[in-house]
């Protein structure tokens, strides 16, 4: 809004379009009402101009000032009609809208162990190349969200042990970078599937938070076997502070050495019952994930089960645009008047 805009009192009563409305627009019916008596005054006095005698058969040339001169008449006009429209009380709404909801503060944890190497969730693609693709378009989603409030999101990766890949952040393009970073182990010292040890460590960092929502997302395609700290005892951690953890189970089948010391493809699933466990326990929910698709569908219904609610608050304020339109009748009425004053002067 221009700065030299006059704040108004009025509220809009007529809408004409866009931010432009009408305060008193009742007035705008003495617009037809004028020009249907200056209409009839300017009929009335041609006839009494076409009653004085001329002389027969001589036609005399309009002069340039004739031709002019209904110009005057024409700034009357747009005075009045000026005026009318400053009466009518035209404003201009400037409308904001503030959304007030509060943000999920959200854990993503994700296994990087050697099974995560397998490419059964997609074709030509590793567990972990896919679940990086499908958790990053979910952080962009919490993280940039216009629907609810946006959230803060913080990246953990396991196998033998946690670590912390990125600290809670509103920054997309930071928490992007970092996920690419994450690669499945390369060493067998480093290898191993520490579920506990990775879910202990996500909750000591979420209870120095103060998002009244604080939940966990938490991905593997094997079953714990380190047994530093135990599934079920960072379950109940969680649970003390809160904080509601989703699990999910990644990959279609299971993969075991045979006894000629080569990686074969199994039916055999791997055990669910302590993932299943943890998400009772805490009060989120346990998925299984069969392939892309499974895994996008899982992470699209935690995204709408934690939705928080949105509180909007609506600002209107109209400023008044009669002071420029009464400048305007002005002008117009004082040009009139000087041309019905000289040029267009009109002879007894």
């Amino acid at each position: 809004m221009n700065p030299t805009s006059v704040r108004s009192a009025a509220s809009a009563n007529w809408n004409v379009w866009g931010d432009y409305s009408f305060g008193d627009p009742a007035f705008l019916t003495l617009i037809p009402i004028g020009l249907l008596v200056l209409w009839y005054g300017r009929a009335r006095r041609g006839r009494l101009v076409g009653s004085t005698p001329v002389l027969p058969g001589v036609a005399m040339p309009a002069s340039l000032r004739q031709r002019l001169r209904p110009l005057a008449t024409l700034f009357q006009v747009l005075a009045f009609v000026s005026t009318v429209v400053a009466l009518a009380r035209p404003l201009k709404g400037n409308v904001q809208v503030s959304t007030e909801s509060e943000g999920v503060d959200i854990a993503l944890v994700v296994d990087r162990s050697g099974s995560m190497k397998y490419d059964d969730l997609e074709v030509g693609k590793s567990r972990l190349d896919v679940v990086k693709e499908v958790v990053g378009e979910f952080a962009t989603r919490r993280m940039t969200d216009r629907v609810g409030a946006a959230d803060n999101v913080g990246l953990f990766a396991y196998a033998q042990y946690p670590e912390l890949v990125c600290p809670f952040t509103l920054d997309v393009a930071s928490l992007m970078s970092w996920l690419e970073t994450i690669e499945i182990v390369k060493y067998r010292e480093e290898d191993g599937t520490a579920i506990g040890a990775a879910l202990a460590k996500a909750v000591a960092v979420l209870k120095e938070s103060t998002a009244k929502s604080r939940i966990i997302v938490l991905l593997t395609d094997g079953e714990n076997n380190v047994d530093d700290i135990t599934p079920m005892e960072a379950a109940e951690l969680a649970a003390e502070e809160g904080v509601r953890v989703y699990t999910i189970a990644a990959g279609r089948f299971r993969y075991q050495q045979d006894w000629m010391g080569q990686i074969t493809r199994t039916e055999y699933r791997i055990d669910t019952t302590e993932l299943r466990r943890i998400a009772e326990l805490t009060g989120g929910r346990f998925y299984r994930a069969q392939d892309k698709d499974d895994l996008e569908s899982v992470y699209e219904e935690i995204e709408e089960l934690e939705r928080t609610p949105r509180e909007e608050r609506r600002f209107e304020e109209t400023y008044d645009l009669y002071p420029w339109l009464l400048l305007l009748a002005v002008g117009l009425y004082g040009s009139a008047w000087f041309s019905h004053s000289t040029w267009a002067r009109r002879l007894p």
